[in-house]
């Protein structure tokens, strides 16, 4: 069967690709920027990717006519760039626009829960996209998921960071709302099980874990699984921008989803019964489980996907080969070179630069950075990365993200996300004679970019210094 299969990118959809493939279905992947996509993945001709933007009609032509079902797995909650509702919008709607011009039979739409009268910004998002590809010629089927709970996802790593930073939780109302978790095997298993199926055709289903717990006590058992004890107070007193702010500061999250997050968060995700789980032999994993199961695939490096990489900024939007080629004119620049004792030691360490390795020398001064980004609204230092050993074009590194990383040509390009007065790459690339070339660009906007940089003079020649010296050196990182 031939599947196409948006948002091929995104944290589901990353999920859902291998297991489309073991079933043997031909898919073909939508992706906005080709270069994000990491086909060394997956070994089999039974992949095409084509380049599709939904939110520009000239894009949509990209897309063949002969499939037979289609995935919707477009979410913007986690933009910065625009009204996200606005901008699903048009997206639900240049979707059902190309399909009616293919042969798809079926669509399927992974929506969230929405029966609350009063739906939350995001929800009635959802929801306003579930009418629009409603009035297709073809069956929609629509899988209305509840908190996805898996190593990577959004909801798993903000509740991770609240819990293993603070033994003492002050949060507000929205802790005592109550919601139905569901693991992310599960949501696999239903998007899989749901292909062609009659019983699903024009018909929406809550797909939820076994579990029906408020947001308190999903820190409590999280909490329990990891062997840690927390004591949290409810302070009712504490307003929504508040809440979004404190958020923001204690987790990975940016100021936007935060603020979106805290507003779903006030709204009882619950869903309503149905028989669909029997009908397709699904066994329901429960909320300890599936953190267990998320664990696992964190300590044997197996995280396929993180929410973290999906999550659209300018330099996503607009495309990384619009920011690849580094600018010379008009640019400052800090290069150095040093000789490499190992080569391959030193091309393994960049390759773990950042995230729980740190960045080798001065860390403190780096977290003071990641701080001092976080008070003026950046991503801050706490995103990571999605694997301690491996790194691809696309990921997000702490507060960069990686526009090129070759290990045969053995060169890493980061693009800087942090709030700046201008623009910034940091690159490191092994020639063949061994040595190491660290260079560090910076393109300022106006006084303020130039002073920026004139400033931070002397605190670059002591990180830079270092860093280039520990990955010259011929020990081993852990």
């Amino acid at each position: 069967m031939k599947i196409l299969l948006t948002g091929a990118t995104g944290y589901i959809a990353q999920r859902l690709l291998p297991v489309l493939l073991e079933n043997n279905h031909e898919i073909v992947c939508c992706v906005r920027d080709s270069n994000r996509f990491n086909y060394h993945n997956y070994e089999t001709a039974n992949i095409k990717v084509i380049e599709v933007d939904f939110l520009k009609k000239e894009t949509l032509h990209n897309i063949p006519p002969d499939i037979d079902v289609a995935y919707y797995l477009i979410h913007s909650m986690s933009s910065s760039v625009g009204d996200f509702e606005e901008m699903e919008g048009i997206s639900a709607k240049n979707f059902k626009y190309a399909i009616l011009k293919t042969n798809a039979r079926q669509v399927i739409y992974l929506s969230g829960i929405v029966n609350d009268s009063e739906l939350s910004k995001h929800l009635s998002s959802r929801k306003n996209v579930e009418s629009i590809l409603s009035t297709g010629a073809y069956a929609l089927t629509t899988l209305r998921a509840g908190i996805i709970m898996g190593s990577g996802s959004a909801s798993f790593e903000i509740i991770r960071d609240l819990v293993e930073k603070l033994p003492i939780i002050v949060a507000p109302r929205w802790l005592l709302t109550r919601s139905q978790p569901i693991a992310i095997r599960n949501v696999i298993q239903y998007l899989v099980g749901v292909i062609m199926l009659p019983d699903a055709f024009n018909k929406n289903f809550d797909i939820v874990g076994p579990d029906i717990l408020s947001y308190k006590e999903m820190l409590i058992r999280f909490g329990k699984v990891r062997g840690l004890h927390h004591r949290i107070f409810i302070a009712p007193f504490i307003q929504p921008k508040i809440s979004a702010f404190w958020l923001y500061f204690v987790t990975s999250v940016s100021f936007s989803l935060a603020k979106n997050l805290v507003d779903s968060m006030k709204v009882e995700i619950v869903g309503k019964k149905n028989n669909l789980s029997e009908l397709l032999g699904i066994e329901l994993i429960n909320y300890e489980m599936a953190i267990e199961l998320a664990f696992d695939k964190i300590e044997q490096n197996q995280v396929l996907s993180s929410w973290k990489d999906a999550q659209t900024s300018r330099i996503i939007y607009d495309g990384i080969a619009n920011h690849i080629e580094v600018p010379t004119n008009g640019c400052f620049k800090d290069v150095r070179v040093l000789k490499a004792i190992n080569p391959e030691t030193s091309l393994q360490k960049i390759w773990k630069i950042g995230g729980i390795t740190g960045w080798y020398y001065a860390d403190l001064l780096w977290n003071f950075r990641g701080f001092l980004d976080k008070l003026v609204g950046g991503v801050g230092l706490r995103r990571g990365r999605k694997s301690p050993t491996e790194i691809y074009a696309g990921d997000a590194l702490d507060f960069w993200r990686v526009l090129l990383a070759n290990k045969k040509e053995k060169r890493l390009l980061l693009y800087a996300e942090m709030k700046l007065p201008g623009e910034a790459w940091l690159e490191f690339k092994i020639e063949p004679d061994g040595n190491i070339y660290q260079t560090a660009t910076f393109r300022p906007l106006g006084i303020m970019g130039r002073l920026y940089w004139y400033l931070l003079l002397p605190l670059h020649a002591i990180i830079f210094n270092g860093m280039i010296r520990k990955i010259a050196e011929n020990e081993a990182i852990q």
